[in-house]
């Protein structure tokens, strides 16, 4: 898109048509000494091919991290995205289609909406599930919100484990606290899950709800079957919180355990890593509790001709019903997104996305037996995981992480960064990407230093 700036005389007609002589006068409620009187120090203009040269320049700095191994991974992930899913999103009807307010003219629209509902009920296992939030941290928190409402005679409390995200934990901390409630942090054991003897004791004081990791920020797999237990036995929402929605090709799904909320993060189906966004919230509930799920949902039904069509069924947010009686602020759903999320899922099928989390997990059993026979390098947890674990290190994980840049290896992310107390542990992904030159090139180089 060029830009094509006013004209002085562009300007003059303006002005005289809102009745001011200058822009200057648009300003004067601002006061002179707060004014920037002088020109900004910014580089003469550029030619459209010198432009495009100096961004190129500018990009060529970026270690794109499908150019070199890469094991980054806590909750944005490196995996093959088709080629045919970035040439659709381009298409006029889908890349410019945004909001279905008016269902006559936006049938496409939520059709692929319903279709992404549908296909990730059956990947989760939930009954409902919404048209998508804005990403993982925001979609925990708005489950905790929705646990604190669905237990209204509880106390206004919602226990949180300590073995997710550090940075979903503390959006889901503002959203709660901001609305005068609490969150009660949970420790976790030595296998990197729930403390769920912690758990116990903060339901039976009287906490609403329960949120717990499947996987955890750690790659381990807290005991649902025994965390719907505890809230079975003690009133309570039982939250199943994820970052990597591709693990459920392979783990039994979370609604299999009974769970009443679902929330997470989307962008492995799909969607490129894009440095950290746009990505896409997955949101599902129980039917029941349906009423109080935030965002909107598409449904299906048949007009007066018997032919079918698409509806918006629920927004219960605040454009659509009284402020008050919303279930959340937010405002749209990630609808690009979830298109390229729903092309994903179609063009894999339940098979293709079995094979690709079977991937993740072999290449991830891999590079633990790679990386743990190196002296010094040992599983900071015991347990299962999907596709990521955490190894201990010879010497602070920063440091480590810091010297494979130079050698142009992502080396993973260091949690010393979250817990002072972790400084020596490194959080290791694989996905169905990662070769075994990339392992060979990471071992090579921790051997080295």
């Amino acid at each position: 898109m060029r830009y094509i700036p006013h004209t002085e005389a562009d300007r003059a007609f303006m002005l005289n048509a809102i009745g001011v002589e200058s822009v200057d006068e648009l300003f004067d409620s601002v006061p002179l000494d707060l004014q920037l009187r002088r020109a900004l120090e910014i580089p003469e203009g550029l030619g459209e091919a010198d432009l495009v040269d100096h961004m190129q320049q500018l990009a060529d700095q970026n270690r794109v991290g499908t150019r070199i191994p890469s094991f980054l991974g806590a909750g944005v992930y490196r995996h093959h995205v088709p080629t045919a899913i970035s040439q659709l999103l381009l298409r006029g009807e889908i890349y410019t289609a945004y909001t279905p307010y008016q269902p006559e003219i936006s049938q496409g629209t939520l059709q692929i909406m319903f279709e992404f509902q549908t296909m990730v009920s059956e990947l989760l296992a939930m009954d409902v599930v919404n048209a998508s939030l804005y990403d993982g941290a925001t979609a925990m928190a708005e489950a905790a919100l929705m646990g604190l409402r669905l237990a209204r005679k509880k106390a206004p409390v919602v226990a949180v484990s300590g073995a997710l995200h550090p940075e979903y934990r503390a959006v889901t901390r503002l959203y709660v606290e901001s609305g005068g409630s609490q969150v009660e942090e949970l420790p976790y054991t030595s296998a990197g899950v729930t403390d769920l003897v912690a758990a116990e004791a903060a339901l039976a004081a009287g906490a609403s709800a329960l949120v717990v990791g499947y996987p955890t920020f750690f790659g381990t797999l807290d005991d649902l079957a025994r965390v719907r237990e505890l809230c079975d036995a003690h009133g309570a929402i039982m939250v199943v919180v994820f970052q990597e929605a591709l693990s459920f090709g392979l783990l039994t799904p979370p609604g299999a355990f009974g769970a009443d909320i679902v929330a997470g993060e989307g962008q492995s189906l799909g969607v490129a890593p894009s440095f950290g966004g746009p990505h896409l919230g997955l949101f599902a509930c129980k039917e029941e509790h349906i009423r109080q799920m935030p965002g909107r949902i598409a449904g299906q039904t048949i007009d007066v001709d018997g032919r079918r069509g698409f509806v918006l069924t629920m927004a219960t947010r605040e454009q659509h019903i009284r402020r008050e009686r919303a279930t959340s602020n937010i405002c749209t759903n990630q609808g690009l997104m979830a298109t390229a999320a729903t092309m994903y899922m179609t063009l894999l099928g339940p098979d293709g996305l079995g094979r690709v989390s079977r991937a993740c997990h072999l290449r991830a059993r891999q590079l633990a037996d790679a990386v743990t026979a190196l002296d010094g390098f040992d599983p900071w947890f015991d347990g299962p995981v999907f596709h990521e674990l955490v190894v201990r290190t010879p010497r602070p994980a920063q440091e480590i992480v810091d010297a494979l840049a130079d050698r142009g290896i992502a080396a993973g992310v260091p949690l010393g960064q979250y817990d002072a107390a972790m400084d020596h542990a490194l959080l290791l992904t694989a996905t169905e990407l990662t070769s075994t030159g990339d392992i060979e090139a990471l071992v090579a180089a921790l051997a080295a230093i």
